[in-house]
Formats: C-alpha cells, sequence, structure tokens
C-alpha cells in the first residue's frame, strides 16, 4: 500500500538553517538579507554556500566586496530575521529598523550582528549562475560564538542557543538534542 501522495519537483527540503547574512559594498554602508538557503560545503577548507536573486540588493554588494558574515539566530530573534527578509536595503537602514547591533569582524569589512549567537566570517571563492538564484561558494575565514554559549572546556553549547530554522515559509525553534554523532555505534 502506497501511504505518498506525488507533487511536482520543489523546493521542498526542510526545515532549514535561517540565516542572517551581513554584505557592505563600495558604499560601506552595511546591509542585512535574511537567507533560508546556506549550507556547508566543505570540511578543509571550511567552505559555506548562500544561494542570493541577483535582483536583491545584498547580491550587488556581495559582487563588490567578495566577502559577507553568515549570522545564526535565535528563536528571540526572530522578528529581526523576518523584518530583513521582507524590506530592502536599498531603501532602508535594516540595523537602525531592527535595533541589530553591528559588531566587529576580524577577517571581513562587513560587520557581524551582535545579538546572533555565531557569526561566520567569509570570503567567496566562486560564484554559480543557478537560474532564479546564484549561489556564491565561500571560505570561513573566522568564527565568532557568544562567550554565555560556550561551557568551561571550550564547547559550544548549541541546545543552549535556541537557534531558529525554517520550514516552508515558516520559522521553527530547532528542537531539544536527541543524540551526537556517532551515538548509533557507541560502545556501552
Amino acid at each position: 500500500m502506497n501511504n505518498k501522495v506525488t507533487w511536482k519537483p520543489g523546493t521542498m527540503l526542510a526545515p532549514v538553517p535561517v540565516v542572517m547574512v551581513t554584505c557592505q559594498g563600495n558604499d560601506n554602508k552595511p546591509n542585512i538579507i535574511t537567507i533560508g538557503w546556506a549550507g556547508t560545503i566543505n570540511s578543509e577548507p571550511p567552505m559555506v554556500s548562500i544561494s542570493v536573486r541577483p535582483s536583491r540588493h545584498s547580491y550587488k554588494l556581495i559582487k563588490e566586496s567578495g566577502e559577507f558574515v553568515i549570522n545564526i539566530p535565535s528563536r528571540k530573534l526572530a522578528r529581526e530575521t523576518d523584518l530583513c527578509g521582507v524590506i530592502s536595503g536599498s531603501k532602508e537602514d535594516k540595523f537602525h529598523e531592527t535595533g541589530l547591533t553591528a559588531g566587529k569582524s576580524n577577517t571581513v569589512k562587513a560587520p557581524i550582528i551582535s545579538e546572533c549567537p555565531m557569526n561566520l566570517e567569509c570570503k567567496v571563492k566562486q560564484e554559480i549562475p543557478l537560474g532564479s538564484h546564484s549561489m556564491f561558494l565561500a571560505e570561513i575565514t573566522s568564527v565568532q560564538v557568544s562567550k554565555e554559549f560556550v561551557d568551561r572546556e571550550g564547547k559550544f553549547e548549541l541546545g543552549k542557543a535556541d537557534l531558529l530554522g525554517f520550514a516552508h515559509g515558516t520559522y521553527v525553534a530547532l528542537g531539544k538534542q536527541v543524540g551526537t554523532f556517532g551515538f548509533s555505534v557507541k560502545k556501552k
């Protein structure tokens, strides 16, 4: 018995991380764009991808600078995350509109968002035009983590960060930890 329904092909992968990407072009005005299409693509060197519509203001800024910061928001930043996805940085100062703090990056000109638990500073290595979006492949050049989520041994306590995800137009809070890598084969 088949209990599945077939739909036309679509972007049904969910949940995905929702991130706020900060970027800054030649005008030195920082911007924030909310992106649901971001992911890890390589370990050594550490690399990520983001996909941006070429019609977006942030696309131009990333093209000009060749860099950006992926800021990973917590649940308490859901409103700010959404707002940065629906207003245009070409018309609005998103830092001003949201009350978010532009912090200092270590390796790129674009600022971090201080309120986000994690910030990944990135330098573009390649752009791949794909159709509706262009994918930027980037190397992570620095990572900043909020001290409140780091334990005594220096481990990032991900569960305490209360991270935000995205699934089919809905923001979701990520749930409780259910295991760690390799737990299924770990000897007791």
